[in-house]
């Protein structure tokens, strides 16, 4: 990662300086950190000190030694910031971290006195001292004045961000020397930040505007986020609410932005939100000469001709070198002989970079002889906005895929390749097919393998066939449940990878159609979210893959025993969970979603407990049909909001309502309707929510906790659980409060009023006596 490294030359001190001791957080003029040393934050959970790269990066080889600073609880060495990533050490023994005579920090060999890596404060004392925070920040004070900061860590970012650092003008941006993307502020003034691709300067994401609250493309971010802007600087920090989470955010050679979450459960870090959504629109991730394809796995594939420049990059999911030739073009055109190269085709919904227009061509075949008249020329296109021809590589082609299904038509990229090169196409096409139909089963053993990268974040989504569904789920046997819109079984692919597969019943899609509304649904990543691995599509057979949770849903746990008894800060948890997964699908999804079946039975439960909300999309695949959803939804009493009864238009709202009923349900762990009081009720079969709006008007909700906690729950958090619920089933739907709303008011960063009673308790259950 770039750091500004400038070479500090500097004498020593006659007498070598002692060594600092392994469990402390600060280093002291005269004391060095070398070998196995380290500095530990008082809290324990960073640690400071020389480290070896598990594996080779694609700019240094495997056993390089870097100094940083990485998580202590977390068993995956997981580095979070590099000081000499642009110059790692071959031999651990010849480096020392140490205080310099003018009090900067400094990597040196004491042998040669030579500096690889220096803080580059500007120290006008040498009495200074560096101390490792509780947050994981390296920061050098003076000695006898620690109110100041002279150099930090979190001011010089590598590729990660911790929760309490600050990203901002005058502090460094998160780039990557060894790879090709920058996150920075914008350089124009405008709030917000922006991914560069640093090679071309490209700007291919952005945050959106700050806009008081949240970023407008990121609505469901973190609610303690803040972005200041004042004549001092101006930065954006977003701290952790819980002490307990490990979390990070990370730049990755892909060029995507990653939130990762520890989870201690599965000993690995699971990702929790992806910017931008779509791996294809990384500007330039497969380098020249190569295809992206948001649908396979890897996402970059060479043109025809063309071969990976370096196989260990790639391996590295490092692709930005790209691809070159196999056959040098032909450079002896002339008006009499022509060329003997030629054109293969490319059906591509994003065409190269940097086209050239050339006026006055009246047809393909004049487009194609201006290209070969030109040894630069590597491609054109031609249609029915003339003629367009690229020079030099060929850069950021989108390749033909199922989430493109709906989109314009598709452009025609003509390639340049040599004779010899098209010959061979030409020559080996009959043995490529029959290669296709005698490997069949290879590839779909191969395909197996695949479904598990993308359980574990790819964008990619599988296609199976129906039979090896079949044998996966042993025919259908292992029934987990079943819903409106189909059942859903246990399955088991070949590599013991577990799935959940869904039948789907009364589709009304074709396939196209339905590939698209796959495609759209599989990118969707987030740690509230089931992931959606692959599909099936043959015939009139529609079948949906899930990762499979084995923690059952949320009722199980709330009104059944189960194994695992939720306790008040669990359920806490859930509630938030929850709400954040539906604020991602109404506010960051490119298409919103409204889920239109929230329930208990739809939530299910990792091993720790995380809520991941499952059946998202179904009126997607229902062709948006709400008069058919609101049919099967019917046996689902007590979610629907009135909307569905009365015909108006259905929006978000609907989803807002049913969330309120489970807030509900999680507060008196029993369900709202398992019976409908009459007037003769006694007062303790009063209706639930009928009971909780009273007991907020009368200022009492300890009697309404389940009674399974014994008491022990958080009072002032049950008040606000109840005042949300009681908002979230309001009569009108503009009356009832958005999902990001919600995050904030669970959150503690926004205060909520006593709801009104809503009138449709009284309709439903009648008054209280």
């Amino acid at each position: 990662m770039a750091l500004v490294l400038v070479v500090l030359l500097f004498a020593l001190v006659s007498s070598p300086p002692s060594r600092a001791a392994s469990a402390r957080d600060t280093i002291s003029p005269g004391e060095t950190l070398g070998g196995s040393d380290e500095l530990v934050s008082s809290n324990g959970r960073y640690k400071l000190g020389f480290f070896q790269t598990g594996s080779e990066s694609p700019r240094n080889a495997s056993g390089y030694w870097y100094l940083g600073i990485w998580f202590n609880r977390v068993p995956t060495m997981t580095p979070v910031w590099v000081a000499n990533g642009d110059d790692p050490i071959a031999d651990p023994t010849t480096a020392v971290l140490t205080i310099s005579p003018d009090g900067n920090l400094v990597v040196l060999n004491p042998v040669t006195g030579s500096t690889i890596w220096s803080s580059q404060a500007n120290v006008t004392t040498n009495n200074t001292i560096a101390t490792l925070s509780d947050g994981g920040n390296l920061i050098l004070q003076k000695s006898l004045d620690l109110s100041g900061v002279l150099w930090q860590s979190f001011d010089h970012p590598t590729s990660s961000l911790l929760p309490d650092a600050k990203l901002g003008r005058d502090k460094n941006s998160v780039d990557q020397a060894p790879g090709s993307y920058s996150l920075e502020l914008d350089p124009s003034g405008t709030a917000q930040f922006i991914l560069v691709e640093l090679n071309s300067g490209v700007t291919y994401w952005s945050s959106g505007v700050w806009n008081g609250r949240f970023f407008n493309s990121i609505p469901d971010m973190g609610a303690d986020s803040e972005f200041i802007n004042n004549s001092r600087e101006v930065y954006f920090i977003s701290p952790m609410g819980d002490a307990n989470v490990v979390a990070r955010l990370s730049l990755e050679v892909s060029g995507q932005i990653k939130s990762f979450i520890w989870y201690a459960q599965l000993q690995d870090w699971v990702t929790a939100a992806v910017q931008p959504k779509s791996q294809c629109e990384v500007y330039a991730l497969c380098g020249p000469y190569a295809v992206c394809n948001d649908n396979v796995i890897p996402s970059c594939n060479c043109m025809k001709g063309f071969s990976i420049k370096s196989l260990k990059d790639w391996e590295l999911e490092d692709r930005t070198g790209g691809c070159i030739r196999n056959n040098p073009l032909d450079s002896s055109f002339n008006k009499t002989t022509g060329s003997t190269d030629g054109f293969y085709s490319i059906p591509c919904f994003r065409l190269p970079q940097n086209p050239q227009n050339t006026t006055g061509v009246l047809n393909e075949g004049e487009c194609a002889h201006v290209c070969l008249s030109s040894c630069s020329c590597t491609a054109y296109s031609f249609g029915d906005y003339g003629c367009y021809v690229w020079h030099d590589e060929l850069l950021n082609v989108k390749d033909q895929q199922y989430s493109d299904l709906t989109s314009t038509k598709v452009e025609i990229l003509k390639v340049r390749l040599a004779a010899k090169e098209l010959i061979r196409w030409k020559n080996h096409r009959r043995e490529m097919l029959v290669w296709v139909v005698t490997s069949t089963s290879v590839a779909l053993f191969g395909l197996y393998f695949r479904t598990i990268n993308n359980i574990q974040g790819g964008n990619g989504i599988v296609a199976f066939r129906y039979t090896d569904l079949k044998h996966a789920t042993k025919s259908f046997s292992i029934k987990l449940g079943s819903g409106g819109f189909g059942s859903v079984y246990k399955g088991v692919l070949a590599d013991s990878t577990a799935i959940a597969v869904k039948v789907l019943d009364g589709f009304r899609q074709g396939e196209k159609q339905f590939r698209a509304e796959v495609s759209s649904i599989g990118i969707i990543q987030h740690v509230n979210l089931v992931k959606l691995i692959g599909f099936c599509c043959e015939g009139n057979k529609r079948l949906l893959v899930y990762e499979y949770l084995p923690y059952h849903s949320l009722d199980a746990h709330l009104f059944q025993r189960s194994a695992t008894f939720l306790n008040w800060k669990t359920r806490y948890q859930v509630a938030l969970g929850v709400a954040r997964g539906l604020a991602y699908l109404h506010e960051s999804c490119r298409e919103y979603i409204i889920h239109c079946d929230i329930k208990p039975q739809n939530i299910l439960l990792d091993a720790s407990c995380t809520p991941k909300i499952a059946d998202f999309g179904m009126a997607k695949f229902m062709q948006r049909d709400f008069s058919r959803a609101l049919t099967t939804m019917r046996g689902t009493i007590g979610y629907l909001a009135p909307e569905w009864l009365s015909g108006v238009a259905i929006t978000t709202k609907i989803d807002v309502y049913s969330y309120g009923m489970v807030l509900f349900e999680i507060i008196s762990g029993s369900r709202n309707t398992s019976e409908q009081c009459s007037s003769s009720c006694d007062d303790n079969d009063v209706y639930f929510p009928l009971l909780v709006a009273n007991g907020i008007l009368k200022g009492d909700v300890q009697g309404l906790v389940d009674p399974k906690l014994c008491g022990d729950a958080n009072l002032e958090e049950v008040e606000r659980v109840c005042k949300i619920a009681c908002w979230c089933i309001q009569d009108k739907d503009s009356d009832r409060p958005a999902m990001g709303e919600v995050i904030q008011i669970l959150e503690g960063l926004r205060e909520v009023d006593v709801p009104p009673l809503p009138k449709i308790l009284q309709a439903v259950a009648g008054s209280p006596h």
